[in-house]
């Protein structure tokens, strides 16, 4: 990860020494210089991420630098420091365009909370511009090991036509791995087509999927194109694929087969160029288990399989992710952006997500919109309910309770962990064993034990009133 750069400017020695000292142990990368003439020299040939300035300088003085470097269109931090600074000059420097104002002699932590406080206004005012600007397009936001796992994933699956089964509870984000995927295949600059199964009754999905003819059923006034032929030459897009019927299942494995199909009512073949993506919140091994999906189509669709992991296995991305929505709400909405502080993030990272990043989004839209402060404190976020196991309940059963003989307790915890872990999983039990820890086989054994269905634990990961 690349580290922040700040430069120096000040003409003591023992004060440019002391701050790059404080900076560098916080992990930023520093230099120094001792006047403003040389500041201006060294900025024309190298950008940096803030720039701290002191006021009273040899020649061109602080004040007189920050006005040349906003005349020529400088839009990187500066906070302003002086010894013997009068009220009039720190109004002078913040009105020239100074982020904030330090005073001598400095203090550890006011310099670090304030450096802190203008890099993450800076970065924040970077994806705001981003956001308005369209420069967007889809992100894998975050630097957690399970995170570059999933983008060396992409960039390895990507060129390739081969179909990918995404995998992952709801609100992970894999509508946006489908799309980075689309993005870095050779179809980029074809179309990309999303359909979500679970939205469409199964009398119209067919229509949605193939197309139909004018007069093919009762409301068809007139021939309409499927998305098979929208994503003719890029990529389609299947959310929620196992929700599909059996005998959709049946027409699409016939179509991924033949890369041909008939729109309804009528009697023409088209043939199309299409790569699927399939994506789903459920364990399709166990919907085969229990009839509900084709194993056929299911060997068709899982060539290359994915999965996105929930927000519980990257929490160290929560700050980062913040930074990014609460740039997308500012631009959405033109709120005033807000910072969150340190003790707040803590908070963030430590609750339990049911919802995964979509949860997350939309607390920090709430908060954005609702909270009149420019700083969202812990005090704010009362209303995130901590997970029963922060409460001081154990896993299986209350603490408040009569407690059971050691075999039962025993039992009760692996049910409940092993169906926790299997709901974060989506009831994938080759995933879920992997974060247990043990063999497939043993945790299939275990399942089998203790009467465990995946395919339960993989429902309730279900977002509220989502069509079952």
């Amino acid at each position: 990860m690349r580290h922040e750069s700040i430069l120096i400017v000040d003409d003591e020695p023992g004060i440019r020494e002391l701050l790059g000292q404080i900076l560098g142990d916080e992990g930023y990368e520093t230099e120094a210089v001792s006047s403003g003439e040389e500041a201006l020299r060294v900025l024309e040939k190298r950008l940096y991420d803030l720039i701290l300035l002191d006021i009273w300088l040899p020649g061109l003085n602080g004040v007189e630098v920050l006005k040349r470097l906003n005349a020529g269109g400088n839009d990187v931090p500066v906070i302003v420091i002086s010894g013997h600074a009068s009220a009039e000059q720190a109004v002078a420097a913040i009105q020239a365009g100074a982020h904030d104002f330090l005073e001598k002699p400095l203090s550890y932590d006011r310099v670090v909370v304030s450096v802190r406080n203008a890099l993450k206004q800076s970065r924040l005012e970077r994806k705001v511009q981003a956001v308005l600007e369209g420069s967007g397009g889809p992100r894998l936001t975050g630097s957690s090991p399970v995170i570059e796992e999933l983008r060396r994933q992409i960039v390895t699956a990507g060129p390739s036509d081969g179909r990918v089964l995404i995998t992952g509870a709801n609100g992970t984000g894999k509508e946006v791995v489908a799309r980075l995927l689309h993005e870095h295949s050779r179809r980029a600059s074809g179309p990309f087509v999303a359909l979500n199964c679970a939205a469409i009754p199964s009398e119209l999905i067919e229509s949605e999927l193939f197309g139909h003819m004018k007069g093919a059923f009762t409301g068809a006034i007139e021939a309409k194109r499927g998305k098979f032929e929208l994503a003719d030459g890029g990529t389609l897009f299947l959310d929620e694929v196992g929700d599909m019927s059996l005998l959709t299942q049946a027409k699409l494995l016939r179509v991924l087969q033949e890369q041909r199909f008939t729109r309804l009512g009528g009697s023409r073949e088209i043939a199309v160029d299409v790569r699927v993506i399939a994506a789903t919140n459920k364990s399709l091994e166990a919907e085969i288990e229990a009839g509900s999906f084709r194993q056929d189509l299911f060997y068709r669709l899982n060539v290359i399989p994915i999965a996105v992991p929930p927000l519980t296995e990257r929490r160290e991305d929560i700050p980062e992710l913040v930074e990014e929505f609460v740039a997308e709400v500012v631009a959405e909405t033109g709120a005033r952006p807000k910072r969150f502080s340190d003790e707040a993030l803590e908070r963030l990272k430590a609750y339990a997500w049911p919802g995964n990043v979509r949860e997350l989004r939309n607390v920090v839209e709430r908060l954005v919109i609702m909270v009149p402060e420019d700083e969202i404190r812990p005090t704010h976020l009362a209303f995130l309910n901590p997970s029963s196991a922060q409460e001081g309940t154990v896993i299986g059963f209350t603490t408040a309770g009569e407690l059971p003989p050691l075999r039962e307790a025993r039992a009760r915890f692996e049910t409940a962990y092993i169906e926790r872990v299997l709901e974060q999983c989506a009831g994938n039990v080759s995933r879920a064993a992997r974060l247990l820890g043990i063999e497939r086989s043993h945790l299939h054994r275990k399942i089998r034990q203790l009467g465990i269905d995946p395919g339960s634990a993989a429902r309730l990961r279900r977002d509220p009133g989502e069509t079952p």
